[in-house]
């Protein structure tokens, strides 16, 4: 995708704090924070949304949370965090293009929102 905001990051036409990647993703903190540690986690592979995935999506969705997994162990998240996937517009999704939110540095509430 040429104008997809996340693909430029994942192509460095876009700079951004990029604190983990591998083949298949990227991470980096989130430009406008919800919590102290907010990160975003991106498929290199353009995916508008979680809603978008199709069966052959299966293996990089395991990867996305395996990444996760990783990114929180990195960061030393272990106080607890959180993955959040926004999906559509109702669903608060502002970038057209499949992400995890990781959340952590602070108690979570619970409803999110």
């Amino acid at each position: 995708m040429t104008d997809c905001l996340f693909c430029k990051i994942a192509n460095n036409e876009i700079p951004a704090a990029r604190i983990y990647e591998d083949e298949h993703t990227l991470c980096f903190e989130d430009i406008d924070p919800q919590a102290p540690v907010h990160l975003v986690l991106i498929p290199r592979r353009h995916i508008v949304s979680h809603a978008h995935a199709t069966p052959e999506h299966r293996q990089i969705l395991g990867h996305l949370l395996a990444a996760a997994a990783d990114v929180a162990r990195q960061e030393q998240l272990t106080g607890g965090y959180r993955i959040v996937i926004n999906t559509g517009a109702d669903g608060g999704q502002t970038v057209a293009h499949l992400h995890l939110h990781i959340l952590a540095g602070r108690p979570m509430t619970w409803p999110p929102g």
